[in-house]
């Protein structure tokens, strides 16, 4: 029995790169997937039906796939999306998030339009097919029936440790990680787990970048040899935390770079100070905080 047999997926953002390994791999295991893809440029503009290449390459190896080419950041196209798969296969048991765009810019440079399209693909395209998918679980659970359900979202190093040019892609990955976490807590009790992956690969997104290695497209050809950047890198762990294995694990944000998967614990409680219930003087607090919270100055004999 392979390990998502009977599971029914939806990637998003599955028509290049990552969510395309992952489509593929899910698949590979045994799901049945609706590949969903906008088919637009890398910074969000157009459409298409790249969708359907991605479900043409699933079927070649005999799996099950069914396009999608919705807005995830509609709120009625994202709920017509978790139909689709309901009415196609069923139900839904696997919930990834993917899609994203990039309009890089440094922020005295980027307009107002580049930071809102950029949230709302990101931020908005992951709540609302997970708000829709939660109300399909929840109703399911309320009938009475016991199961697992699996949201998987894509965060990024930007979003966790910040990078140059990226005001608007970092503060909406980061979003998704404060996402994950308050979805991992609301849907625990129907049995759904929510976990985040940051994959690092050559995609159209990095080739936006500069100095950016050629882009990898996955299925297009058999690597010669394992590449530190293929977008399938992360895909066999999202494989895992889509199964019935993974039941455990939640709420957690992971990293997968070149040959490494790394968990991340961030805004984690490091040193702590207290007033003794008495209001802080602004003046004395510097003093406290070099010593006893930043470690910047040395505290000297203490009695």
């Amino acid at each position: 029995m392979a390990l998502l047999d009977g599971k029914v997926a939806i990637v998003t953002g599955a028509g290049h790169g990552i969510g395309r390994a992952h489509a593929l791999e899910l698949a590979r295991h045994g799901a049945k997937v609706v590949v969903n893809d906008l088919g637009g440029s890398v910074r969000g503009e157009g459409a298409g039906t790249v969708a359907e290449e991605t479900v043409a390459l699933i079927e070649k190896d005999g799996g099950r796939a069914v396009a999608n080419f919705a807005d995830v950041a509609d709120q009625e196209q994202a709920g017509q999306l978790v139909a689709q798969a309901v009415d196609e296969f069923g139900r839904l048991d696997v919930l990834v998030n993917n899609a994203g765009i990039v309009r890089d810019a440094a922020i005295w440079n980027m307009s107002v339009d580049d930071f809102d399209a950029v949230m709302r693909v990101h931020v908005r395209g992951t709540w609302a097919p997970a708000h829709h998918a939660a109300r399909h679980w929840r109703e399911r659970y309320q009938a009475g029936e016991r199961f697992t359900g699996r949201v998987i979202n894509t965060i990024s190093g930007a979003g966790l440790v910040g990078n140059f040019g990226q005001t608007n892609y970092a503060t909406a990955k980061a979003a998704i990680a404060g996402l994950t976490l308050t979805l991992s807590l609301e849907l625990h009790k129907l049995g759904v787990t929510v976990n985040a992956v940051g994959p690092a690969a050559a995609t159209r997104i990095t080739a936006t970048m500069p100095n950016a290695p050629a882009v990898i497209e996955p299925g297009e050809s058999e690597p010669a040899e394992w590449d530190p950047m293929d977008p399938a890198n992360s895909s066999p762990l999202v494989a895992w935390l889509a199964s019935d294995e993974s039941q455990l694990v939640t709420g957690q944000v992971i990293r997968v770079i070149r040959d490494r998967i790394i968990l991340m614990q961030g805004w984690t409680e490091v040193r702590q100070v207290a007033s003794g219930n008495r209001p802080w003087d602004a003046e004395k607090l510097g003093a406290v905080l070099a010593t006893d919270v930043f470690g910047t100055r040395a505290p000297g004999l203490r009695t």
